[in-house]
């Protein structure tokens, strides 16, 4: 018979196990094993799969741009032969939504046109806004640059609606800036919201083609 000081032993060596494999997965993805550490830091988190510099750094650059109103600078990130392509939900519709070349981007602080970008969530109705308007309202509506959690090629929150941003664009690379909801009881935290910019490599270089922003539809 083994004595109970083994049973001990073997006890605190698995807790131990357990706290060690915690820290690792922590570090490395921002979450761990029966939450013991929160997921929520004070810089940005790159997920565990992040590891091309190039692409988060050209991701962190269109933020900026668009945050400044530096449009002149977007232009010149974006795809030179597609353009790129503003979506307001998960879900892409190449037909119903607005896509612009890198011309018209550099020209979007004094363009006052009336565009339709989608539908709304909802209702079915045309989003018919201005491009500073439609900025405002969908990609500037949280504070992405700040998001505490950022995923690459990973989406990292979806609601009801088809995800298919590689469907319609094969061989993206793309940054997702995340904002959890909130936590509070009986809210279940659907106020979460996502930016995800998509890019394509041509010439040896990333170019943008996508912009999605991504909340709980119903």
């Amino acid at each position: 018979m083994k004595k109970p000081v083994n049973y001990i032993v073997i006890f605190f060596m698995g807790i131990i196990t357990f706290f060690i494999i915690s820290i690792v997965l922590y570090l490395a993805t921002g979450f761990s094993l029966g939450g013991v550490f929160s997921s929520d830091r004070d810089h940005p988190h790159i997920s565990s799969n992040a590891s091309n510099v190039e692409l988060t750094a050209l991701a962190f650059n269109v933020l900026e741009y668009i945050s400044d109103g530096d449009f002149e600078s977007l232009s010149e990130v974006v795809h030179p032969d597609f353009g790129v392509v503003f979506s307001p939900g998960a879900t892409i519709n190449l037909t119903t939504n607005r896509r612009f070349n890198a011309e018209q981007i550099a020209l979007f602080a004094g363009d006052s046109t009336i565009y339709v970008w989608g539908m709304r969530n909802g209702t079915g109705e045309p989003i018919e806004l201005t491009p500073m308007d439609y900025i405002n309202q969908f990609v500037l509506s949280s504070d992405y640059l700040n998001a505490s959690i950022i995923g690459v090629d990973r989406i990292i929150r979806s609601g009801n609606a088809l995800e298919n941003i590689t469907d319609e664009f094969p061989g993206v690379r793309f940054v997702e800036f995340h904002i959890p909801g909130e936590q509070r009881p009986g809210y279940d935290d659907l106020d979460w919201s996502t930016l995800r910019l998509g890019f394509e490599r041509q010439d040896d270089r990333l170019w943008l083609t996508v912009i999605v922003h991504s909340t709980w539809t119903v």
